[in-house]
């Protein structure tokens, strides 16, 4: 598995270190409740512990870490209500960015290039891996077409904690091609720029994706 918790090949910054925590945490490298040893992390990447505490009073902020007094500080563990939050965040941001892809007009163009990543999903030969990273590309790819830095600034953690849960649902797809199937029907909606359709399917999407975790 790829490290990301490593040396910095460059001067650090707490912007460098939050980075590379954020990537860590959900790669599964630094695992949901795990506490950070502020000395160990130091020594892995490098640096100093001014900068560090720095990065990780970011992700505090962003709610990816917790620190509990007395105790120390930890990464966050996805209770069921978590989830559902998360998820509520991400339809939110998401049918923001559809509506606003659509609004402007260039939505077929924006479909063609999410259903290439649907097709890509199609040809993973069923790598539940694969297909989680490129799930997560679709929808990272569905935010930033509609152009909005802050809609992608919001869009960053909720990302990241899925990526968090995604691993959980390999299992409960039957069909290799069922999470393409949905993102097909997604870019379609959205390359015709039927809004309402895409906005059911959104929707529709999240909601299985909750019931998946919830109930696993």
């Amino acid at each position: 598995m790829t490290s990301y918790i490593e040396p910095l090949a460059q001067e650090s910054t707490p912007s460098i270190i939050a980075d590379k925590l954020r990537m860590a945490i959900g790669h599964g490298e630094l695992r949901p409740g795990m506490q950070l040893g502020e000395a160990d992390l130091a020594r892995k990447l490098g640096v100093s512990r001014g900068p560090l505490r720095e990065g990780m009073q970011r992700l505090t902020q962003e709610g990816l870490l917790v620190s509990i007094r007395n105790r120390g500080l930890f990464v966050i563990d996805m209770t069921p209500d978590d989830v559902r939050d998360m998820y509520l965040a991400r339809e939110a941001i998401e049918r923001s960015a559809a509506l606003q892809i659509i609004a402007r007009g260039d939505y077929e163009a924006a479909g063609q290039e999410l259903a290439a990543i649907a097709d890509r999903m199609l040809g993973a030969d069923g790598d539940p891996a694969a297909i989680g990273e490129l799930d997560i590309a679709f929808h990272e790819l569905l935010v930033r077409l509609a152009g909005s830095p802050r809609l992608s600034r919001m869009h960053q953690t909720s990302i990241i904690e899925t990526r968090m849960c995604i691993h959980a649902l390999e299992e409960t797809y039957l069909a290799t091609d069922a999470r393409a199937v949905e993102h097909f029907r997604l870019a379609e909606a959205i390359r015709t720029g039927d809004a309402e359709r895409t906005v059911d399917l959104l929707n529709a999407h999240m909601d299985d994706a909750i019931q998946r975790l919830v109930n696993r």
